[in-house]
């Protein structure tokens, strides 16, 4: 895969803190940060994914009325008003 240079502007508190990271674990600022974008794009693709499938599933649920047909019922019919409780 190439590679190519991006430049970042960055408060020199979080270069330096970033360095001292990167040197106790034996690599660099850019392989820190290279990781973490490859880190927050595969969360961001599972995040997509996820929602891909719950709203298929939200859509596929809102077709469903228990397979007896369209819903002839009321939830008021459902609750009994008077009495506070469910029938």
């Amino acid at each position: 895969m190439s590679k190519r240079n991006v430049t970042l502007q960055l408060d020199e508190e979080l270069i330096t803190e970033a360095k001292v990271v990167a040197a106790r674990r034996g690599t660099s600022v850019s392989a820190l940060l290279a990781q973490q974008l490859r880190e927050l794009l595969a969360d961001a693709a599972r995040y997509e994914a996820a929602k891909v499938q719950a709203l298929e599933l939200m859509a596929k649920a809102a077709g469903r009325t228990g397979g007896s047909g369209p819903v002839t019922w009321k939830r008021e019919d459902l609750y009994d008003r008077a009495g506070g409780r469910y029938q």
